[in-house]
């Protein structure tokens, strides 16, 4: 299966320095290392307020960032006493230019801060890199007379494991049906629709709008409609027959005269009497002989023999039955089947999915998703709408729950993927939820779990959480 992997988590750093010294007498305030794309970026604040350079001598102060055997000097900051300044500027005259390289002040005239920032191509090793700081003190000759150097901070990409998108597998149909149940009046004993008759224009306009949404669709193709008609069991069984099934017709009748449709299969079926119907409204009641009569309702008696038996032992329950529960029994439920085409255009779907999220499958949702960029308002939607037209499903749950991990709502994240269901991707995916959370433990055991399953991106994951827990003391 086909996914998407999210791109890289902004980077985090551990401040060591604070506004304690680096070096002697010079610390650093405000450090700040980012990644922005291919560079990294940092700031800081080089505190001189304390430093007191002697006339004859210069302060060099070199950063640099260093991991292992890796390492790139940074634009240094010499301070030069008086003397030494004026010396250097007469036989030296390259070293006192400032530039790209360095920034060169008089002692007297150095601010107290100097706002440092650097803008530097990123390179692999720099994730876990330290920046350092080294003072080397020159007297006259160039005789050293103070090196040392301190560290400022850490550059640490944040470990955020890649997300594993699922691609759904391809319907070769999109059926959907609408449905509905209608409460047709019929004069006694009469198959006949009368549309102006009780309730029956409310009725049937029901049934109307449901047919013409399917229909004002241009992507939409009703291909089935399906009628089942019931009536109530106060008169024979043999009568009700003849009553549901008359008037099941009858409404086939009425909907093939109002639509002319083409290739459509009308499909009719009747329940002479809704006993299921009645045994519901009886359950959730308070009659007086309720438990009596759901025991009878449940016999394997004839049903004109189980109506005549509640009616005389129970007459008064009967008499409220027949006026408030009855009615309802006497109704048509219809379904009308449709197919909707096949969209594959990431624009064309992003459309349907403003107006018509109902017709997209899930398929549909992830080719739109993979046009867009990871983490962006915009995809995160796509996989909202997604999950919220298919709730119960394990793949929309498992990609909107990546989806709201990669924007950082973590809460959201964790009730998708509750519904995720055991896949090892939907397992990585909890592995990866906890690293957010920072609970490494429970991260291990998903992880281990995925691996175990066979996914290798979680054998990858488990590798590189394990170093950079060993890296970094504070598990940052």
């Amino acid at each position: 299966m086909k996914r998407l992997l999210s791109l890289a988590m902004p980077a985090i750093f551990v401040l060591f320095a604070g506004a304690e010294n680096v070096v002697t007498n010079v610390s650093v305030e405000n450090l700040k290392m980012e990644r922005d794309g291919g560079h990294i970026c940092i700031d800081m604040n080089l505190v001189l307020s304390e430093l007191d350079v002697e006339s004859n001598r210069s302060v060099r102060l070199s950063p640099w960032l260093h991991k292992g055997s890796d390492s790139i000097p940074l634009p240094e900051v010499d301070i030069h006493g008086r003397r030494r300044y004026y010396y250097n500027l007469r036989n030296n005259k390259s070293m006192m230019v400032p530039g790209k390289d360095r920034m060169v002040y008089l002692a007297s005239e150095a601010p107290e801060q100097v706002a440092y920032h650097e803008f530097l191509p990123f390179q692999d090793w720099m994730d876990g890199a330290t920046l350092r700081i080294q003072r080397t003190d020159n007297g006259c000759c160039g005789h050293v007379l103070l090196n040392e150097h301190g560290d400022v901070g850490m550059y640490q990409e944040r470990f955020f494991p890649e997300l594993l998108y699922i691609k759904p597998s391809a319907l070769r149909e999109k059926r959907r049906t609408l449905e509905g149940r209608a409460y047709i009046d019929f004069p006694v004993d009469q198959t006949i629709i009368y549309p102006d008759y009780r309730r029956n224009s409310i009725e049937l306009a029901a049934i109307r709008a449901t047919i013409d949404t399917i229909r004002d669709d241009a992507d939409a193709r009703i291909d089935t409609v399906w009628l089942k008609g019931f009536a109530s069991p106060e008169s024979p069984y043999s009568h009700n027959t003849d009553l549901a099934k008359g008037r099941t017709e009858a409404l086939r009748h009425y909907i093939q005269q109002l639509y002319r449709f083409d290739n459509v299969t009308m499909i009719t079926d009747f329940e002479p009497e809704d006993w299921a119907g009645l045994r519901l409204a009886v359950e959730g009641s308070n009659l007086d002989h309720r438990n009596e009569i759901l025991n009878l309702i449940d016999s394997d008696m004839e049903p004109d023999k189980k109506e005549a038996k509640i009616k005389r032992m129970y007459p008064q329950d009967y008499q409220f039955m027949l006026q408030t529960y009855y009615p309802a029994l006497r109704h048509t439920d219809y379904k009308v089947s449709y197919v909707i085409r096949t969209y594959h255009d990431p624009v064309e779907i992003l459309a349907v999915m403003k107006e018509h999220p109902q017709n997209l499958s899930l398929d549909e949702f992830y080719i739109a998703a993979a046009d867009l960029e990871p983490g962006s308002d915009e995809f995160t939607e796509v996989f909202e709408t997604a999950v919220r037209m298919y709730p119960e499903d394990t793949l929309a749950n498992l990609n909107a729950a990546n989806a709201a991990m990669r924007q950082g709502d973590l809460a959201k994240a964790a009730r998708y993927i509750d519904k995720a269901g055991d896949s090892p991707e939907a397992i990585y995916a909890r592995g990866a939820l906890a690293i957010r959370v920072r609970d490494f433990e429970t991260a291990r055991r998903y992880l281990a779990e995925a691996k175990e399953a066979g996914l290798a991106k979680a054998a990858e994951t488990l590798d590189e959480l394990e170093k950079r827990i060993s890296y970094s003391p504070n598990n940052n």
